[in-house]
């Protein structure tokens, strides 16, 4: 019998770009492609991220104390070991960061499967925010909810909550990795540099970006640390391209209970057009961590031994749907939902599926309050001159199947029995478009979020 696995491979880009100003026609495609307002030339600087929890960075006073504009949300399990304020106020701000960055997504996006990494993004952001300054550095930290934490709590934050996050679990893999590209003949701000080496543990290589295989070098490191999931971030490097930041991540996770291959089936999955399609459903029955009100079910399932990363499904009822749970999903909502899951007999079918994604954020994150910085009025001084956010571009994967065979993970179900109750065994028939997360138990890291209207293999 397998093991479900869960692999999440994903890339986040953000693409900086800086020159000097002038007019050109590059400029006239650009103020078009985007929707924003480019009076310069920039030359490129592309990051890359994924997972962990926001970030930004507000280059206040350093006396200035550390005070989150939104509480941290309740861990479903108590953490192991706890989190500093800064690491708190991080994960609190990635958090509130992710689910109006996914509202504004929905904007767009009502009908389609969705899947980003808020954390992803929010990290590349903030690698690049080491060198804002003035304006656009309080834009960002507004955007990003980074208000009131100075650079040093942010970068010492995210440090730390690194090395918490990284392979939680011997049946759960999660690698995070950070990268700077520099064209040899930029130079950038030795600061700038130091701060992402210190903080990100990012490589920083020097590349002659006029050799047609400087594009292949950056794609070969994007797909080492996808586990070739992703093959390529680049399509090519431009004349006046300077930079390139990427993050990467990569996560495989064995369910705690595995489900049985053979009790899958294909029965139907009804789409929001009101249609069905036949789809492979997965089944099983066990003690879950289960919360229910009028308009929706919800389950926490969770990876390996320890159970401290969760896969969580919100499954509208028949009386509701997707687009109504939505107007109720926020980081305020999400917390106290955190607090309800309860132990609970009970049996789940879960469908099978594999999606992937890719997203232009510019006008996301301009709705957020972050269009200065992809404007002629960008201030990145601290990075180096005349440089502004050209593009910001996520790229995700996900799949959930039946393969792998860890089996130590079905031999350690890790669930307490509770004296017995008079409830009844809920049914959870995940059969119509629902919302998903991953999240960090231990430090309340939201990792990953999406929708399925229409599930795919």
């Amino acid at each position: 019998m397998e093991n479900v696995i869960v692999e999440i491979r994903i890339m986040t880009i953000i693409v900086v770009i800086l020159d000097k100003l002038m007019n050109s026609s590059r400029t006239k495609f650009l103020q078009r492609r985007y929707g924003v307002s480019l009076g310069r030339r920039y030359v490129l600087a592309a990051t890359s991220v994924v997972l962990m929890g926001v970030l930004g960075y507000s280059q206040i006073n350093s006396s200035t104390s550390a005070v989150a504009e939104s509480p941290l949300a309740n861990t479903e399990a108590p953490p192991l070991n706890p989190m500093t304020k800064p690491e708190q106020e991080i994960v609190a701000a990635n958090t509130k960061f992710g689910f109006k960055l996914f509202a504004e997504i929905l904007k767009e996006q009502k009908e389609e499967n969705i899947f980003i990494s808020p954390s992803s993004i929010a990290m590349a952001l903030a690698m690049t925010y080491n060198g804002a300054s003035g304006s656009t550095q309080k834009v960002m930290a507004h955007a990003l909810e980074l208000k009131g934490l100075n650079l040093q709590q942010i970068n010492n934050g995210y440090g730390e909550l690194k090395k918490l996050l990284v392979n939680p679990d011997e049946k759960v893999k999660l690698d995070i990795a950070n990268s700077l590209w520099v064209n040899q003949d930029f130079k950038l701000s030795p600061e700038f540099l130091q701060r992402n080496q210190k903080f990100y543990q990012a490589e920083i290589s020097n590349l002659n970006f006029n050799d047609p295989n400087s594009v292949k070098t950056v794609n070969t490191w994007v797909k080492e640390n996808t586990q070739g999931k992703i093959d390529k971030i680049l399509e090519r490097i431009n004349t006046d391209d300077v930079l390139f930041l990427i993050n990467a991540i990569y996560f495989k996770g064995s369910w705690n209970k595995e489900f049985d291959r053979t009790k899958t089936q294909e029965l139907p999955f009804t789409l929001t057009s009101g249609k069905q399609k036949l789809h492979p459903m997965m089944a099983q029955s066990d003690r879950y961590r289960y919360y229910e009100t009028e308009k929706f079910q919800s389950v926490s399932l969770p990876y390996g031994k320890n159970e401290r990363i969760s896969f969580y499904v919100f499954l509208p009822k028949e009386n509701s749907n997707l687009q109504e749970f939505y107007q109720n999903l926020n980081a305020s909502n999400w917390g106290k939902w955190m607090t309800q899951f309860q132990k609970r007999q009970g049996s789940i079918r879960l469908p099978r599926f594999k999606t992937e994604y890719d997203i232009t954020l510019n006008k996301t994150l301009s709705a957020l309050g972050m269009r200065e910085a992809f404007t002629e009025k960008a201030n990145f001084s601290d990075m180096g001159n005349n440089l502004a956010i050209s593009e910001v571009k996520h790229k995700t994967f996900v799949e959930v199947n039946e393969e792998g065979t860890e089996a130590a993970a079905t031999t350690s179900v890790g669930i307490t029995r509770v004296s017995a109750s008079q409830e009844q065994p809920f049914n959870m028939v995940v059969n119509r478009p629902f919302f998903y997360a991953i999240r960090d138990n231990k430090t309340g890291s939201l990792l990953f979020m999406g929708s399925i209207v229409e599930p795919n293999v």
